[in-house]
């Protein structure tokens, strides 16, 4: 028999999700790099690009709440992608389409089904299966070339290793503070080996590990 995830973790999560840290994020800059000319109009994130199944073991420290599963990511076509959740125990936690402009609930555990919890995954994974980004300027330092990102009141800064050309990170900034830092361990651009994303208005963490690897070059 399938076990669920204890109604009192899921409660306790939510009740953390709630709790907004008082100080606010401070402006972000960049420091100890150059500019550099431009010579990109545009960047990719390839990471989830494949037609095949991303998946991962998934870590999610919310303030002082551990929950853990499996975590798949599959590519429908180029806008859409399908994320879908489940316990350690295979019991299917949330199943949801998203695109950089729509988001489409299939399924969500009814522990888990608050407003609060919908829109910080929507934003989190919006954020991480954007795939390109329009420069505005580029820099530099010892180890990264640097691009900048503007959209509204947005902004990202990608890091791309000067050795490998893999990217390296993903610096998501609104309103000029910092709200998400993203960060890749990969050997192929199509496929992350690891990932960790760390909220900086929030006590959140969500680390993702391999389990299989695409086939694709």
């Amino acid at each position: 028999m399938q076990r669920s995830m204890p109604r009192f973790l899921l409660q306790s999560l939510l009740y953390s999700l709630i709790l907004i840290l008082a100080v606010s994020c401070k402006t972000y800059t960049l420091a100890d790099v150059k500019p550099v000319e431009n010579t990109a109009q545009t960047v990719e994130n390839l990471y989830f690009s494949s037609g095949e199944d991303y998946v991962y073991k998934c870590q999610m420290d919310i303030y002082k709440n551990h929950v853990s599963g499996i975590l798949i990511i599959k590519k429908l076509n180029e806008k859409t992608h399908r994320v879908a959740m489940t316990s350690d125990f295979g019991n299917k936690l949330i199943d949801f389409e998203i695109s950089e402009n729509d988001f489409k609930l299939n399924y969500v555990l009814p522990d888990l089904d608050k407003k609060i919890v919908i829109n910080f995954l929507k934003n989190d994974f919006q954020q991480l299966l954007k795939k390109n980004y329009p420069v505005s300027e580029s820099f530099e330092n010892d180890h990264s070339r640097i691009y900048l990102s503007k959209v509204d009141n947005k902004a990202y800064y990608l890091f791309f290793n000067k050795n490998s050309n893999l990217l390296q990170q993903i610096i998501y900034t609104k309103n000029r503070k910092e709200k998400i830092d993203f960060t890749f361990e990969a050997k192929k651009h199509i496929f992350s080996d690891s990932l960790n994303l760390q909220h900086k208005d929030f006590k959140i963490n969500i680390k993702l590990f391999q389990i299989t690897e695409t086939g694709e070059n």
